[in-house]
């Protein structure tokens, strides 16, 4: 299954990380570790990680080939949304090598065209 990545430089990687996990919770299932700064998403059709470490936030996600490009929007968006105080940005890079989509401040859609 195609897989992509994403290392978000942070401060606060397991606060991100925790609310991540449990806004995402309300549609999909989901779990944070706190103790070892870890979680899991689970998406109709594909899957997440969250790993905390020492100034970043490491993210992937993992989906057939035509909901790749959503997934890393739906969790990219989102953390922004979240981070945007701190003006974070995720740059997903796929195992094939090719970029991902980018999500930052000011990027948004028009709320009424956001698939939340």
């Amino acid at each position: 299954m195609p897989r992509s990545e994403a290392r978000v430089a942070t401060d606060r990687p397991q606060r991100y990380a925790k609310q991540l996990a449990s806004h995402l919770g309300r549609r999909s299932e989901t779990s944070w570790d706190e103790a070892t700064g870890e979680g899991r998403i689970v998406f109709q059709g594909g899957t997440g990680t969250l790993t905390a470490v020492e100034g970043a936030l490491l993210l992937s996600v993992e989906a057939d080939a035509e909901r790749l490009a959503l997934f890393e929007d739906v969790v990219g968006r989102h953390l922004v949304r979240f981070g945007a105080k701190d003006e974070l940005v995720v740059e997903w890079r796929r195992d094939s090598g090719e970029p991902g989509t980018t999500q930052r401040k000011g990027d948004e859609p028009d709320a009424a065209h956001r698939p939340d």
